[in-house]
């Protein structure tokens, strides 16, 4: 099944697609899933990158602008990221 596809030797992780030692991010890593594809995916790296250099308390309130530019982005394509919408309107 593809879900035992995506387990390693250890759990995933958000962790997995950075490297604490390199500094860098693997966009490659199954664990973003299609978000690094797509027409939102610019919007999608500067939100994931800022939160994970963020230094702010708590981690990635200084990302909060790039995170909605993300979601409004997601907005524009439902059919593409309708899972990825958090609609705060209801």
């Amino acid at each position: 099944s593809s879900k035992n596809e995506k387990k390693k030797t250890k759990p995933s992780t958000n962790d997995d697609a950075y490297d604490p030692e390199t500094g860098e991010i693997n966009w490659d890593c199954p664990c973003l899933g299609d978000m690094t594809k797509g027409p939102c995916a610019e919007e999608f790296k500067a939100a994931f990158s800022c939160y994970i250099y963020s230094k702010s308390d708590p981690k990635g309130m200084d990302c909060l602008e790039k995170f909605k530019g993300m979601q409004d982005c997601f907005k524009k394509y439902p059919d593409v990221y309708k899972d990825n919408i958090f609609d705060d309107d209801d």
